[in-house]
């Protein structure tokens, strides 16, 4: 089903979508008991969010979808919504007024841009047209948007022509997303074309920021985008497993956890 619904789940709908992923599935007569609801609005529930792709009905209950699929993205703008906006605010506030920037593709970097409408100044790079637009309304940024194929999918622009435009820049800051991350540090994607632009924009940035919030850790995807060594800064909803922090104070990888004191690693 096409994904049109973007408002946020309730706190019942996101508890139920909490216990799938932790378990792999739910059963209707198990949460009526557990909320103290009706099985009929436990199935209301379960419907609502296996239409927004984010579980699958099945016999009973639903289970939790394999975590090599990729969301569609109106759907994974409602996936820890809280979680990147609060992830969103923190990587804009280590970005100073009058910076350059690049955002790539990513509901995470949409949050970034939201909060970067309230800074002097900047001047932003992007394959993102989400991001083009949310960057637009604020009257002191300069965007520049990369040419090349436009994702029916998402509004992301990838290809030759988009690395092309990224090669002619050297800004101050990166701010990149990715669809997963694994306990070896890796950087994971879907879609090996923009695997090649975020590649392209680590690369000519001064700085880079990763915003990726916690689930990151419990998906994977075939695409290597790179390495948390690579990245200066992370910045995430939650403090990541031991493994994950020892990678990042290894590298002198700044972490910081949203809405918490900047965790120096170094």
């Amino acid at each position: 089903m096409k994904i049109t619904e973007t408002s946020a789940i309730s706190p019942r709908q996101t508890d139920i979508l909490g216990r799938a992923r932790a378990h792999g599935r739910v059963d209707v007569e198990d949460l009526a008991g557990q909320f103290a609801v009706t099985p009929q609005t436990i199935r209301k529930d379960i419907n609502e969010l296996s239409d927004r792709g984010l579980l699958q009905r099945v016999h009973g209950g639903a289970v939790y979808p394999s975590n090599v699929t990729n969301f569609a993205y109106d759907s994974r703008r409602i996936l820890a919504a809280e979680a990147k906006q609060r992830i969103g605010t923190a990587a804009a506030a280590l970005i100073p007024d009058k910076s350059s920037i690049m955002l790539n593709i990513g509901t995470t970097t949409e949050q970034v841009a939201f909060a970067l409408r309230q800074h002097d100044g900047i001047m932003a790079i992007t394959n993102n047209l989400n991001v083009a637009n949310i960057l637009r309304e604020a009257p002191s940024a300069e965007v520049i948007i990369a040419g090349g194929l436009v994702r029916h999918a998402d509004g992301g622009i990838v290809g030759e022509a988009t690395i092309d435009l990224i090669n002619q820049f050297r800004v101050d800051f990166a701010v990149i997303g990715a669809s997963a991350i694994d306990q070896d540090g890796s950087l994971l994607d879907f879609d090996y074309r923009e695997v090649r632009v975020a590649q392209a924009i680590i690369r000519h940035a001064r700085c880079t920021i990763l915003v990726a919030d916690s689930m990151k850790f419990q998906r994977t995807a075939p695409v290597r985008i790179g390495h948390l060594s690579e990245i200066d800064v992370f910045v995430t909803d939650k403090a990541p497993s031991v493994g994950i922090s020892e990678i990042c104070a290894a590298n002198e990888v700044q972490l910081q956890i949203a809405d918490s004191a900047l965790v120096q690693t170094g």
